[in-house]
């Protein structure tokens, strides 16, 4: 059934009413979770262990030795540090740590899918329920190991080691399915959003261009690197577990390299390697370890335009992230901040002790890595954003102009304008007409009245009607009423009258 569920954080969506669980039902999918976590972790490690015991020449495997031996190693993939009588093994291998990342990051996400879950507070019995499970075996094993064995650990080290790194991993499971996401994007403006973009897009790119650098290296040492192999012993099984070794360690190497394309570069031991400063000395027999340069070199240092290339990237993406320069600015910087603290991190896991020969330590200056990496994605950055981007309109003050004074032609006297000058005139004229049109029309209506006056003054209305109405005939007038003598009939003509009829 399709219905809206409005979540805490005010998100409202058409989505699956999830299944109604019982409690029980609930902690049973969670423990389950947890526990098949821990358990394929590792069996993993076991697994590993076994074939390399299996193909070695002089190993000797058995079951128990394996999953005994697993221990340390599945401690060693949450990145928990490890001692014995020689020192400590800080360097510890990131990929089996992103490994087991990866799996929590699955089982959290499918627990949370089953479960139905979809606010933010939902998210917290799946993640403390797997950080709690590997916190409490990590515990476990160190406290086990005791403190007279070979290999030793820390147990508040392993628990809480154990905790960050599984509960990390469940954060990202369940975060973009319990809307942790939409809850950090809200409190975020577009602006800061787009540089928080921009600057893992930014960390991406340095480390896409240490695994470069390291390829070129290994490229170019491929003798060294297969003497190194050859070195090793030769067998099947050592060949392979040099190879896995080097491949636990590939993410290491990466991190080192992005060091040295940065500018802070690494050490170790005595040795000092980057493109403005080395030092040479005796690094381990290792294969990866053969991209390093035998020496100082004049173009090593063109590899510092990379992250000046990649600065200018960021600022080109933010161009239009906002409508004035300022405000992209901000977002470039931004980036560098995230760009920067992801350098930190890396570095920080990176590096550590190793052992208590003349290869320790082998460190990543975490700190000097953030800082080259904040300044390379801020300098050329916010000069591209800044200049490549829109620039909003200037709105122009007007300045008051001084009144000049006006020609002879121009104006009159008084300031005024011709136009005005010319207005006036017109002006003047049309009332002028319109004075005479009405002083002509009251002159000829003055002259109606007087004609009016001359008929009122007449003497006898009486010989007006006379004039203008004739009385009838009376017997015996020869005249008419009129008195006019034209009228009178003339004598009858004798000559006519004699003429017969």
């Amino acid at each position: 059934m399709s219905v809206q569920q409005t979540t805490s954080h005010g998100v409202v969506a058409d989505s699956v009413r999830p299944p109604e669980f019982s409690r029980a039902e609930r902690v049973r999918v969670l423990t389950m979770t947890a526990a098949g976590s821990v358990v394929i972790g590792y069996a993993g490690v076991a697994a590993l262990l076994a074939l390399i015991s299996s193909t070695a020449a002089h190993a000797s495997f058995s079951t128990t030795g394996v999953l005994t031996a697993a221990a340390p190693g599945w401690l060693v993939a949450h990145h928990v540090p490890l001692r014995f009588d020689g020192g400590q093994l800080g360097l510890l291998p990131l990929l089996p740590t992103a490994l087991v990342m990866l799996l929590v990051y699955r089982a959290a996400a499918g627990a949370a899918d089953r479960l139905g879950l979809f606010e933010p507070l939902q998210a917290r019995s799946v993640v403390f329920s797997i950080a709690g499970a590997h916190a409490a075996v990590g515990g476990l094993i160190a406290f086990l190991m005791g403190d007279e064995g070979p290999v030793r650990a820390t147990p508040a080290v392993a628990f809480f080691g154990c905790a960050v790194v599984s509960g990390v991993a469940a954060v990202a499971g369940v975060a973009q399915r319990c809307g942790l996401v939409e809850v950090v994007f809200e409190r975020v403006d577009p602006v800061a959003r787009r540089g928080l973009r921009a600057g893992a897009m930014a960390l991406f790119a340095l480390a896409a261009a240490g695994a470069s650098v390291l390829a070129l290296g290994l490229a170019f040492s491929w003798s060294t690197t297969a003497v190194l192999f050859d070195q090793s012993g030769g067998t099947v099984g050592t060949g392979l577990g040099i190879w896995l070794l080097c491949l636990a360690y590939l993410p290491n190497a990466v991190v080192g390299a992005l060091s040295y394309v940065v500018g802070a570069g690494f050490s170790i031991g005595s040795v000092v390697v980057g493109p403005l400063e080395f030092a040479a000395g005796p690094v381990p027999a290792v294969p990866l370890l053969a991209a390093l340069p035998q020496e100082q070199a004049g173009y090593l240092p063109l590899v510092l335009v990379l992250p000046g290339v990649i600065g200018v990237l960021v600022g080109f993406s933010l161009r239009d992230a906002a409508a004035t320069p300022r405000a992209r600015v901000r977002a470039v910087l931004v980036a560098a901040v995230t760009a920067g603290v992801g350098t930190l991190v890396l570095a920080a896991v990176a590096g550590g002790a190793l052992g208590g020969g003349v290869f320790n330590p082998v460190t990543i200056p975490a700190g000097l890595l953030a800082v080259l990496t904040f300044g390379w994605t801020t300098v050329p950055g916010a000069v591209v954003a800044w200049f490549a981007g829109p620039r909003p309109p200037r709105v122009v003050t007007p300045e008051p102009v001084a009144a000049e004074e006006p020609d002879e032609g121009d104006s009159d006297d008084s300031g005024v304008s011709d136009d005005e000058v010319e207005y006036d005139e017109e002006a003047e004229e049309y009332e002028d007409e319109v004075e005479e049109e009405e002083d002509d029309e009251d002159d000829e209506f003055d002259h109606e009245l007087d004609e009016y006056d001359d008929l009122d003054e007449l003497e006898d209305p009486e010989e007006f009607e006379d004039d203008s109405e004739p009385e009838p005939d009376e017997p015996g007038d020869d005249s008419d009423d009129s008195g006019d003598s034209d009228d009178v009939d003339p004598e009858p003509d004798p000559d006519l009258a004699d003429k017969p009829r």
